[in-house]
């Protein structure tokens, strides 16, 4: 429990006196026992269970020599609890902790949804209407300039989908910042506790992982906060499971094309599924690699609560928005220019949209060796309702960075013409026609499929290089290797459960 510095003093303090017992020796009922420590050291050492006793031992002794150092007015038996520690009773509490902490999350994701959308489909259409047309002119006809063809299909498109988000990404930060400037964010580290310890790690594991929400790869740094080495294997392994901003740009697209006013219960349920996949997955890695690991004790100073610092939550969300443009900027440039290059180049006797034969940068992406790659995977896919060649075509990129798989799926939309003749539609009708085809018209089931699938299969190149660090090459093969099957296998059977009930 949280305590201020006034009642904090110690008996030395309220008394004059060293802490000296009743017979004037040092101990006394009111003194700490060093030998408890050497009592656990020698004889308790497995028992993980006795660090708790020891804190509450502790806690007990810093009590009573409170109740004798600071006085209080009014009746001590009658006084009434402090306000937040009532309100701790029911934040904290078995029965309605967790239920409140899931509506927090809840009304977080549905209201970044709602507020984020319209100034995310205002900036979208921004790029894809007046900034294309003023690169084009500026850089001349993209067919027939492979250098306008890079800007006006390739940079402005994926930079554009990805500016588009930044409303997003500051709505829920802000959101986030409130809760945890309140105060009531230390609080869900208790809540977990108890969801961590069955998997064999301290509730503290709790920090990793909703640093694990931002970016995995600092998540990934911060499992070096757990002292036993197999909880940090352990905690290592799972951590690519949460899912993170980079995937959240995606869910927010396919769920807001597929699911409108219920974008953001879907968002919660993908997060949802994420902790229930690291708590699944610890407790087959915990019997099978890890047998023996044990949670430590979780002691956890509590914040008071107060109201937040606006200038505080605005910091912290400017930060998180930056770091997030900085990561992703980078990568989506580089990864768009690759793209661009490999839709470039014609694959055996392509030809361009006209029907005449396609050199570089006329070729239809279909025909091109990057669509070659991606109509090669694509029936891989098929059982799970995606086995169209733009899906798989945006998964490629997504080894290599999460962010790259929206702006992937704006470049390959918005280079090629329609086969059937009609006029091209917005990103989000065009995938609303992709996922509806490939599935037999079933396009939400096999959208939600999709999303499922990005959220379980394997990470990034900068995570898996994090995760190398922290678990050793071997188990971070194996890792890679155990979630892209299991994604598939999750995938599939959404589809297949969803194509019943739709």
């Amino acid at each position: 429990p949280a305590r201020s510095a006034a009642e904090g003093r110690t008996a030395e303090e309220g008394t004059g006196q060293e802490g000296t017992g009743e017979d004037g020796t040092r101990g006394g009922a009111g003194t700490y026992d060093e030998t408890y420590d050497e009592t656990y050291d020698e004889t308790y050492d497995e028992d993980w269970d006795v660090q708790t006793l020891l804190a509450e031992g502790r806690y007990a002794w810093v009590h009573r020599l409170m109740a004798a150092a600071v006085h209080r007015g009014g009746d001590a038996g009658t006084a009434r609890a402090p306000r937040s520690d009532r309100v701790d009773r029911v934040l904290t509490s078995r029965l309605f902790g967790l239920p409140v902490f899931l509506a927090s999350m809840w009304a977080v994701f549905q209201a970044t949804t709602t507020l984020a959308a319209p100034l995310q489909t205002g900036l979208s259409d921004f790029f894809a209407g007046p900034v294309a047309t003023f690169a084009a002119r500026l850089t001349g006809d993209p067919d027939g300039n492979p250098l306008a063809g890079l800007v006006v299909h390739g940079i402005v498109p994926g930079v554009g989908q990805l500016l588009s988000f930044a409303p997003l990404i500051v709505i829920m930060f802000v959101l986030l910042g409130l809760l945890e400037d309140s105060g009531y964010m230390a609080r869900a580290a208790f809540l977990v506790d108890r969801l961590m310890r069955t998997i064999g790690l301290p509730g503290k594991a709790f920090l990793p992982i909703i640093v694990g929400f931002g970016c995995n790869v600092p998540a990934l740094s911060a499992a070096r906060i757990l002292g036993d080495r197999r909880q940090r294997l352990l905690l290592g392994m799972v951590l690519p499971l949460v899912t993170c901003s980079a995937r959240l740009t995606v869910y927010i697209l396919i769920a807001g094309v597929f699911f409108g006013s219920s974008a953001g219960t879907v968002v919660f349920f993908l997060y949802v599924l994420s902790v229930l996949l690291v708590v699944g997955a610890g407790l087959l890695l915990r019997p099978l690699l890890f047998r023996g690991a044990r949670a430590d004790a979780l002691v956890l100073e509590l914040p008071p609560y107060r109201l937040p610092l606006p200038r505080v939550v605005a910091a912290q969300a400017w930060q998180k928005l930056a770091a997030f443009l900085k990561t992703a900027g980078g990568v989506i440039v580089a990864t768009v220019a690759a793209v661009w290059l490999l839709s470039s180049i014609p694959l055996g006797a392509a030809q361009d949209g006209a029907g005449a034969d396609g050199g570089f940068g006329r070729v239809a992406v279909e025909d091109s060796a990057f669509g070659g790659v991606s109509r090669a995977v694509a029936p891989v896919f098929a059982p799970a309702g995606f086995g169209d060649w733009h899906a798989s075509a945006a998964l490629i990129p997504g080894f290599v960075a999460k962010e790259a798989v929206v702006s992937t799926m704006a470049q390959t939309y918005g280079t090629e013409e329609p086969a059937d003749g009609r006029e091209p539609g917005t990103l989000g009708e065009e995938l609303r026609r992709t996922f509806d085809h490939s599935s037999g018209g079933h396009g939400a089931a096999a959208a939600l499929a999709f999303m499922v699938f990005l959220l379980a299969y394997t990470p990034c190149v900068a995570t898996v290089a994090a995760q190398s660090s922290v678990i050793g090459r071997r188990l971070t093969l194996w890792s890679m290797v155990t979630m892209m099957a299991m994604a598939w296998l999750l995938a599939v059977a959404v589809f297949q459960v969803g194509r019943l009930i739709t």
